[in-house]
């Protein structure tokens, strides 16, 4: 899938600082998951609910 005129987006909170943050970008019913750090790099395609499962999965697990 062509992402090339996607427009990528992080999260406001993750700043400015190269932390550890994905970028997403909407396109064609699925969601792209890259590294903010390597945006040449390589893409990962989820649907929509799927990323909302795994952000629900996340925000549950026990900090350390």
């Amino acid at each position: 899938m062509d992402l090339s005129d996607a427009t990528w987006r992080k999260a406001s909170r993750s700043g400015e600082n190269g932390g550890n943050c994905v970028e997403l970008a909407g396109a064609c019913g699925v969601v792209g998951v890259r590294d903010s750090k390597d945006p040449e790099g390589p893409v990962l395609l989820v649907t929509p609910a799927v990323l909302r499962a795994a952000v629900r999965e996340a925000a549950a697990l026990p900090t350390a």
